[in-house]
């Protein structure tokens, strides 16, 4: 769990720069842009993975489907964030700018899911695993 969480804030950290990086070189129009500063979109970045990865514990204890459910929630909590980006935008913000923030949402959201699910996996509770251990234990 701890490396899912290490590595999903510095490839969303990474992933984030990327995106301001091409974001700003095919809209020359956004450079200088106030929330592309890395200490601006750092803080958030960190904040929502560590969110996220304190959920996944919680949705994989509670769930007998929790990679189905935490995908859904993955969507449903990226087009929520959003909803301040669209706001931004309707208060007149560039819309270049504001598609590279949602962009880096999503960002956010494939590496993160895909980090926790394939990193930190559901693992069967320790009774269960040590019963089934015991059960299939070879006969002689």
């Amino acid at each position: 769990m701890l490396l899912a969480t290490v590595l999903s804030i510095a490839l969303s950290l990474a992933a984030d720069a990327a995106l301001v990086a091409i974001g700003t070189r095919v809209f020359p129009s956004t450079k200088g842009y106030g929330h592309f500063q890395f200490h601006d979109y750092a803080k958030l970045t960190v904040i929502g993975v560590l969110i996220a990865c304190a959920a996944w514990p919680v949705v994989a204890r509670l769930s007998s489907a929790p990679r189905w459910l935490f995908f859904r929630l993955a969507i449903l909590v990226t087009l929520f964030l959003w909803l301040p980006d669209i706001y931004i935008w309707h208060q007149g913000q560039q819309a270049k700018a504001v598609l590279v923030l949602m962009a880096m949402h999503l960002a956010i959201a494939l590496v993160t899911y895909n980090l926790l699910v394939h990193l930190a996996p559901v693992r069967a509770p320790r009774g269960v695993a040590a019963a089934r251990t015991a059960t299939e234990a070879p006969s002689r």
